[in-house]
This record gives C-alpha cells, sequence and structure tokens, in this order.
C-alpha cells in the first residue's frame, strides 16, 4: 500500500487496513488462552507459579496464561545478557543493523495480528492498535538509520600539533553492558521496543520486564527479536510483579535503564541506582499533565477536533493526553459547545469494532480511580460538560468502560489541575488573555506535550514561552498527540523526563553509549 501509517493519517485509512484488521481478529481470537513462556537465552522458560492475562473488554476473557517470574528469573536474565554482552558489543554495527531491520520485517509482516492481540489486551482502539505496532516497526528502522548515518558513531579528532610524532585521536561510542527495559501498559509495544532497539543496535544486550497487565503482547514483540536471529541471551524477556521481580532486576547488576511510568516510580528507580559504585544511566520517562492553549483568534472546529482527539484516544492513558485546556474568555463558550458536540457523538465499546472510538480502561484500579476523581470534581465545584459516569449496563457489564469527561468550572487552584489523572478526564477553563494562559500551562511540575490553536505570529509566541519537550500548533490530528519517530521524536521537560533529548529523535541513540577517546602516538 502507498498508504503511510502513523498517529496523524490513521484517521482515514484504506478499507483494506479494516479488512485484514477483521480477519487478523479471528484468528487471534481463535487461539486464546495458550500458556506462555519467558525468554531467557532464547529458550521458553516457565515459573511454578502462572497468572491469567484477562481482557479489559469482558474480564470473561483469558487472553493467555503468562509467567510469574521472580528474584530467580531476574538473576538468570541478567546473567545470561551479562555473558552475551562481549559476543554481542563486539558484533559489527552492520550486521547489529541487519538483525534489526529483519525485526522489523517481521513486525511488519504480522502486524494485524499484533494489532488484534493488543486491542484485546490493552483496550485500545483498531486504529491506535495498529499505529503503536508500525510506529515501533519505523522505531527500529530509525535506530538503524541513525547507526548507518553516523556510521558507528566512530569520528576522527584533532591531531595533536606535535614535532616528530603522528598522534591520531579518534572518539568512539561504546555500549555499557546490560540494559533493562521496563515498559508500560499503554504503549507496549513502542514503548518497550523503541528503548530495546536504541540499546541492541548499540551493542548492549537487553532484559524486558512488561507491565503485568500487558505482558502477553509484549512476550509477542519479544518473539520478533528472537525470530529475527538475535544469539543467546542478547535478548531477554521475563514477566510478574513489579513488588519481586522487577525490585530484582533494578539493582546495580544492569548498566543502564529505560522506565517509562509514573513520576514516584521513576524517582525511586533513580535513588535506587544512586547506591551503585558509580553513576549508571537512567532514562524516565514519567508521565505529563499536558495543556492546550486556545486562543480568540483560533480556527475553533481545528482546535475543538485536536483537543477531543488527544483528550480520549486511549480513553486518556497517554503520558501526552490533553489533560488541560485553556481558552480564551471571548471563545470559552463556543469551543465548549463544540467539544460537547463532537464528544457526544464518540462510540464507546469493544475496541476491535471498527465504529467504536473508546475501549475501556485498562483494570479494576484505573476505574475505580475514575469513579474517585468525578467525585472529587463535583465536590470540588466542577461541572460535567460530558461524562462523568462509569457504563455498567449491556455489553459493559464485564468491562472497565467510563465516559469520556469533559469538566469545566473546577478553580485553578483545585489539585487536578495538577495532578496526572491518566484517564478519560479532561478540565476546561477560561483565561482572560494568552499570558494568563500560559502562566497556567506551564505551572505545574511536568513539561512533556503542549498544544495550541491561535493565529500563525502567537504560534511562534507559543513555542518561545512553553517548557515541554513536545509542542504543537494548529494541529487537528491531536492537540497534543501524535508523536512519530523521524517526525515528532517524543521526550519531555522537567518531571517528564530525565535525559532532555527525545525518543525517535537524532539524539536519542547516543543515550545508550558511552564515549572513549583513543589517542594513537606514532
Amino acid at each position: 500500500m502507498e498508504f503511510k501509517l502513523t498517529y496523524a493519517t490513521m484517521f482515514n485509512p484504506p478499507e483494506e487496513l479494516h479488512i485484514r484488521f477483521d480477519s487478523a481478529l479471528a484468528i487471534v481470537k481463535a487461539g486464546l488462552g495458550k500458556e506462555y513462556g519467558m525468554i531467557i537465552n532464547n529458550k521458553d522458560v516457565f515459573a511454578d507459579e502462572k497468572f491469567d492475562d484477562h481482557s479489559p473488554i469482558n474480564k470473561d476473557w483469558t487472553l493467555a496464561v503468562m509467567q510469574k517470574g521472580n528474584e530467580k528469573h531476574a538473576r538468570q536474565a541478567m546473567e545470561a545478557a551479562r555473558k552475551a554482552f562481549p559476543g554481542w558489543s563486539h558484533t559489527p554495527w552492520q550486521e547489529r543493523v541487519r538483525l534489526l531491520r529483519k525485526t522489523a520485517a517481521l513486525i511488519e509482516e504480522r502486524l494485524f495480528e499484533l494489532s488484534a492481540a493488543m486491542s484485546l489486551e490493552v483496550g485500545k482502539n483498531r486504529m491506535e492498535s495498529l499505529g503503536d505496532a508500525q510506529e515501533t516497526a519505523d522505531l527500529l528502522k530509525y535506530s538503524c538509520d541513525q547507526m548507518e548515518a553516523n556510521q558507528g558513531y566512530i569520528f576522527e579528532m584533532g591531531r595533536d600539533p606535535l614535532v616528530g610524532f603522528e598522534s591520531r585521536n579518534v572518539s568512539v561510542l561504546r555500549p555499557y553492558g546490560v540494559w533493562l527495559v521496563i515498559s508500560p501498559f499503554n504503549f507496549p509495544f513502542a514503548l518497550t521496543g523503541g528503548p530495546t532497539s536504541a540499546a541492541l543496535v548499540s551493542g548492549n544486550t537487553v532484559v524486558i520486564k512488561p507491565a503485568t497487565d500487558t505482558a502477553w503482547i509484549v512476550r509477542l514483540l519479544a518473539e520478533c527479536f528472537r525470530d529475527a536471529g538475535l544469539p543467546e541471551g542478547v535478548l531477554n524477556y521475563v514477566s510478574g510483579p513489579g513488588s519481586t521481580l522487577g525490585k530484582a532486576l533494578v539493582s546495580c547488576a544492569v548498566d543502564g535503564v529505560t522506565f517509562t511510568g509514573s513520576f514516584d516510580v521513576g524517582v525511586k528507580i533513580y535513588r535506587d541506582f544512586s547506591t551503585c559504585n558509580w553513576m549508571h544511566p537512567i532514562l524516565l520517562e514519567l508521565g505529563g499533565k499536558n495543556a492546550v492553549i486556545v486562543s480568540q483568534h483560533a480556527d475553533l472546529d481545528r482546535a475543538a477536533l485536536g483537543i477531543v482527539r488527544s483528550a480520549f484516544g486511549l480513553q486518556g492513558q497517554k503520558c501526552s493526553a490533553a489533560s488541560r485546556v485553556l481558552v480564551e474568555a471571548a471563545v470559552f463558550d463556543d469551543l465548549r459547545a463544540r467539544l460537547k458536540d463532537i464528544t457526544e457523538k464518540l462510540v464507546i465499546g469493544d475496541p476491535t469494532e471498527r465504529s467504536v472510538y473508546l475501549g475501556p480502561v485498562i483494570n479494576n484500579s484505573s476505574y475505580n480511580d475514575y469513579q474517585n476523581f468525578c467525585m472529587e470534581i463535583y465536590s470540588g465545584g466542577g461541572t460535567f460538560l460530558t461524562g462523568g459516569q462509569v457504563l455498567t449496563e449491556g455489553a459493559f457489564a464485564k468491562g472497565y468502560f467510563c465516559q469520556p469527561t469533559f469538566v469545566t468550572d473546577l478553580p485553578f487552584s483545585h489539585r487536578l489541575w495538577k495532578h496526572e489523572m491518566f484517564l478519560p478526564i479532561t478540565t476546561i477553563g477560561k483565561v482572560k488573555n494568552l499570558d494568563e494562559a500560559m502562566k497556567e500551562a506551564n505551572n505545574v511540575n511536568y513539561g512533556l506535550t503542549a498544544g495550541f490553536f491561535g493565529s500563525e505570529e502567537e504560534s511562534g509566541w507559543f513555542f518561545d514561552h512553553i517548557e515541554s519537550g513536545v509542542a504543537y500548533a494548529n494541529r487537528p490530528q491531536g492537540a497534543t498527540t501524535g508523536a512519530w519517530p523521524g517526525f515528532q521524536p517524543f521526550g519531555g521537560w522537567k518531571a517528564s523526563g530525565s535525559s532532555g533529548k527525545n525518543s525517535g529523535g537524532r539524539y536519542y541513540l547516543p543515550l545508550y553509549m558511552h564515549e572513549q577517546i583513543q589517542t594513537r602516538v606514532r
């Protein structure tokens, strides 16, 4: 197909995508309930304890039987990765690139089956799931592109002006060793495959630990790496609780970590590694509280569409979700009406169905959080423009379905203007002018993404003043969401990220390597 799937283009796909997704969904559903092992040294490893992986669409659906790994399995995975590191790190970078490009090709060959499984396990609608899987293949290819463009990150430096000697200086970026990737439930493919590919192509070996809610789909990703021919121990996949398995992995036995998740857990990991004998690279992406500013000069149809897509895509369970909307008073009522109209037309239900935009939230904890936040909003003086209720009747009875919720009239002093809810709840506030809007937008600890709708001149002002790693202006495809490798690299400032560099961008790959200067004198 000539059609290029990204988060910006997924709203008008060719019919072939739907036909192939439906066919793949039937195949995946026919095979539900199988047991899957962990992968250590390219071999399936089974634990004494198991857990059933259920779908948030219907709690009675058992998708897979997964392993409840423990401290022993953590040690085995790290030892396997340690043993494999010398051989993999000295494998020519061109060969590492070849194997990762083969992995990307396998992901694309299996794209529809992988996406169907993701819809069932995460609750993403079909286009979001297809986007997650395709983005992962593109992240792998982009890491390879960067390694090739920089010729393995080997650079000739200046030569010392010595008399009677020839001195040659070369800068070489070299891998750290064993890299741990701890990934979240919401983008189980891209936020596992992206950092994993960067670590691997750089010469590190990897241990993957997925979120328990999405252990199945990450296992399917690990199979793509294994089937591409990675040597034993280069990539290892373990599943199990964070309280036991995760705790055992987060140790000085690994040389680097990429973690995507909550601020509290990320900061704990950062502090845990501070006790090691030397500093380890810790790459953290820790959420967002993303603002959209709407000027009185904005195209309100474009603004409303972009806000709704970013507020309620994946049920608001994106760290890039539009969770705060700040609107100049002159257009507040008009925009509010448009947001209400679009939101009330959104279809909620089984996300594998073509017409559905919102599926369920991920689990019972998030389902309860939604209800508690709505009660807090109500008691705090907020008004529900839309939503505010869970859905419990009929087809919704056995899943975790929540209405898309816009809130007005909540005072800016209320804590939920700054607290990341990670749910389909977005607050809307009226401001006197753009300066007040910018002050409110930046008055949070996070700095991940942000959006703006207004004139071209105002857009320049927005980019100059917003404190975020990703910023969009006048984007109906998503006011604050829709990053793609090589197009919109993704990463945050302040409490949203630790590196200051964005995944899928030109400066990301070197984070997985440290520099050695080699001087030869003849």
